[in-house]
């Protein structure tokens, strides 16, 4: 008699060759299909429910993916391919999930063919460096001083999104913002998008959001006493509570007489006195903590006339460093007037329902604020989504000052190109750069019918006209038209195209590679005790 032998936990599923390849390719086709129809300035807006009943309105692909809470082990890995794509370059999420979809797409295809996936694999590998190369051999020099290429740009990401009715007037307060904090290196900048903070109120319109040359904080003046607008004044940005520390260990003090209260309370409203006189004498005028604020301290700075904001984030004490000046100081017996900051006007004002610190007309600041108005706490949240966008579009021009025109022109001259550098391959590999060819084109195909367009009438003519050389000639989806997009201002990054590119060939090739899946199976909830839940309560059953 044979003796069965377990290799694998009971339970457990094993599924292995093209079983595997079909399972995962078909979950990251469902995935791709999802943001599929968000594509393009015509494409369609998500609705999203968490599990909380917080609703999120978007078409931005990353934020799709991240609120879909997907399972699948393979469609996971393309939410990180959005994920990479959102964190290297800020926008062409949905273009990289789309392109990575299709290329397994038609990779299946293959693969039904007897096609080996390792085949396909090297094919796609070829195919991505020769589309690279190409992106390189047509991308357009950007001429830096003119900002009208970073507006256009920017115009471009936000074309696509909710408050594309207002692009233009965010797009040039982005480029502003992303001017003010950018050092300059040689002939790029070096810019961090964290240094434009993007604080959002529910109010006004879109219209109202404004840019300050500065910071705003979402918190009060910690005392009534205190002036609430003070102009012209020296900061003082500290890391240290302004309230006596306690011990480390459990003490107990036996006090006797009332004289030795006295003596304890004095001894603590003299620690006290002397850190706010230190602050005083340094020159501050204002007084920014990052920890707490004891009231006997703010009762001491009111009376100096100093203002006092506390418990701010560390992140926006850094911001404040960099926009007025200053520096954080950690140790107050080490502060001087060298570390104070600078602004015009420190001021509290009523924004909406909430009270609002903003300190502005910084000298030369490396750190502003974008401040977000809007009719709806989720077109705020849009808008702000759609921002970051283009401050990421801005951010990869700078650093890289090259342009490619949009309307997936730059898309139809990679496939073109490659449809004739796969005749120059010997063997299977030549079909396997040819599909990825065609999944290229699936971008075309995707904004045509967004926008209710014909694709195989579009894609007709976007080929021909390739062919024929006009390299910037793509879908114009307003109009419904084939235009030269690099004439009517459709810019992208090259760094965006590149990172599509990558992202999409190396998630398809990891996939691809797949061929057996061993899923342990789910662990099971514990049984309930006899009589409920332990301790003695009853447990859910009992009720």
């Amino acid at each position: 008699m044979s003796v069965p032998i377990m290799v694998l936990r009971e339970g457990s599923n094993r599924s292995r060759g093209r079983e595997a390849q079909h399972a995962n390719i078909t979950a990251v086709k469902i995935v791709a299909e999802s943001v599929r129809s968000a594509l393009g300035p015509k494409g369609m807006d998500k609705m999203l429910v968490s599990s909380f009943g917080d609703v999120t309105i978007t078409s931005d692909g990353r934020t799709i993916l991240d609120e879909m809470d997907i399972q699948h082990p393979a469609a996971k890995m393309l939410v990180e391919v959005a994920k990479t794509q959102d964190n290297e370059t800020g926008d062409g999420t949905t273009s990289a999930v789309i392109i990575a979809g299709e290329l397994l797409s038609k990779a299946e295809e293959l693969i039904d063919k007897n096609i080996h996936p390792t085949i396909i694999i090297d094919g796609y590998k070829k195919a991505a460096l020769k589309a690279l190369e190409t992106l390189e051999k047509i991308a357009i020099p950007v001429d830096l001083k003119k900002t009208e290429y970073l507006i256009n740009a920017a115009i471009t990401a936000m074309a696509s999104k909710t408050v594309s009715e207002h692009k233009e007037f965010l797009a040039e307060m982005a480029v502003k913002a992303m001017l003010s904090v950018a050092a300059k290196e040689g002939k790029s900048y070096k810019v961090d998008v964290e240094d434009v903070k993007v604080e959002k109120k529910t109010g006004e319109s879109l219209e109202n959001t404004s840019l300050v040359n500065g910071i705003i904080l979402d918190k009060e003046i910690v005392h009534s006493g205190m002036a609430k607008r003070v102009e012209k004044v020296k900061i003082a940005l500290l890391d240290t509570a302004l309230e006596v520390k306690k011990t480390e260990i459990d003490a107990k003090i036996n006090i006797e007489t009332p004289e030795q209260i006295n003596a304890f309370l004095n001894q603590e409203e003299s620690i006290i006195r002397g850190m706010t006189n230190k602050i005083v004498d340094a020159g501050a005028q204002v007084v920014i903590c990052q920890k707490g604020i004891d009231d006997m301290a703010q009762h001491f700075l009111a009376g100096k006339g100093v203002i006092a904001i506390r418990r701010v984030k560390k992140s926006d004490m850094e911001k404040l460093a960099k926009a007025t000046g200053g520096n954080i100081v950690t140790n107050l017996s080490d502060i001087t007037s060298k570390d104070l900051g600078y602004a015009a006007l420190v001021e509290e004002r009523k924004i909406g329902e909430d009270k609002m610190i903003f300190i502005e007309g910084c000298k030369n600041p490396k750190a502003v604020t974008i401040l977000i108005r809007g009719g709806t706490q989720r077109l705020t949240s849009e808008a702000e989504r759609s921002l970051h966008d283009a401050l990421c579009v801005i951010k990869d021009i700078l650093e890289e000052p090259k342009i490619l025109a949009g309307g997936s022109a730059p898309e139809l001259e990679m496939a073109s190109v490659l449809k004739k550098y796969a005749e120059t391959l010997p063997g299977r590999e030549q079909i396997a750069v040819r599909i990825f060819a065609e999944a290229l084109e699936s971008l075309t195909i995707a904004l045509t019918e967004n926008a209710g367009l014909d694709p195989i009438d579009i894609l007709s003519e976007l080929r021909s006209r390739h062919e024929k050389g006009q390299k910037w000639a793509g879908i114009e989806v307003l109009s419904g038209k084939v235009q030269d997009m690099s004439k009517i201002g459709v810019i992208e990054p090259i760094a965006v195209k590149k990172q599509i590119i990558k992202s999409a060939t190396e998630a398809a090739s990891l996939i691809l590679r797949i061929d057996d899946i061993l899923a342990a199976s789910k662990m099971k909830t514990p049984p309930m005790p006899p009589g409920g839940a332990p301790g003695g309560y009853p447990g859910a059953g009992d009720y």
